[in-house]
């Protein structure tokens, strides 16, 4: 088991409108801790209150998006993102992001939260989904590999870091020599001085909020989990 230390307990909700909730409930669940980590599947606003933290697990971004609209979850998301912490993972991290790319027909409803610009499937269709080791220093046990599965995943195109927001701290990037050979980094932020500094961010944190382009859930690692709980959840309890 992966221990994390902490002082309080500590409620997680996951949004369970759509996609890859139960993956993350377990993950989470094999989690060790003084206190107890309650997982709340989150289909309310009332489900919503009682979280500490929250996750917007992998699916498809627009349909979460349109099943939090009726179920009046679009609102209370967005104030929750203003005081607690989020993790969104793949269709998350989309709902993440400041403004998207490569949209369906009629637009895609954000969240916002964290200071990105995304390409919705930016490495190709399903049947380019690939798998790839990550090296990330801040896991535990950083000498093992943390094996990244890319299903129609979202690509980074931008940052935009300002003085008004925390700073953007990158976790992971997809070494170049594993960008599936149907893409072609192209560099988008101002003053990149190579690929490594946009397309190639596969996972990043700023302020309490961290997205992931792939699926940690749809491995049996729960190490990404534990870094959320480490370093954007118990922070704020303290």
């Amino acid at each position: 088991m992966t221990h994390v230390q902490v002082s309080s307990s500590i409620t997680i909700g996951i949004l369970a409108l759509q996609g890859a909730f139960a993956e993350h409930q377990t993950a989470l669940q094999k989690l060790s801790c003084q206190k107890k980590i309650s997982v709340v599947l989150v289909r309310t606003a009332e489900d919503l209150s009682a979280c500490d933290a929250l996750i917007i697990p992998g699916g498809e971004s627009t349909t979460i998006a349109f099943l939090a609209k009726l179920s009046g979850l679009l609102e209370p998301l967005r104030t929750f993102l203003q005081k607690k912490p989020v993790w969104g993972t793949c269709a998350g991290a989309i709902l993440l992001a400041q403004a998207v790319e490569n949209t369906k027909k009629g637009g895609q409803e954000l969240l916002g939260g964290i200071s990105v610009t995304i390409a919705r499937n930016g490495w190709g269709s399903q049947v380019e989904s690939f798998e790839a080791p990550l090296s990330i220093d801040g896991l535990l046990d950083p000498s093992t590999p943390f094996m990244g599965v890319f299903i129609r995943a979202p690509v980074v195109l931008a940052l935009h870091p300002s003085t008004e927001n925390p700073p953007i701290e990158v976790i992971a990037r997809l070494p170049i020599n594993l960008v599936p050979k149907s893409q072609k980094l192209t560099l988008h932020d101002e003053g990149d001085s190579s690929p490594q500094d946009s397309q190639s961010i596969v996972a990043l944190r700023q302020g309490r909020h961290m997205l992931t382009t792939f699926h940690p859930e749809l491995t049996k690692d729960s190490r990404f989990h534990e870094y959320f709980v480490r370093t954007c959840v118990v922070p704020t309890l303290l």
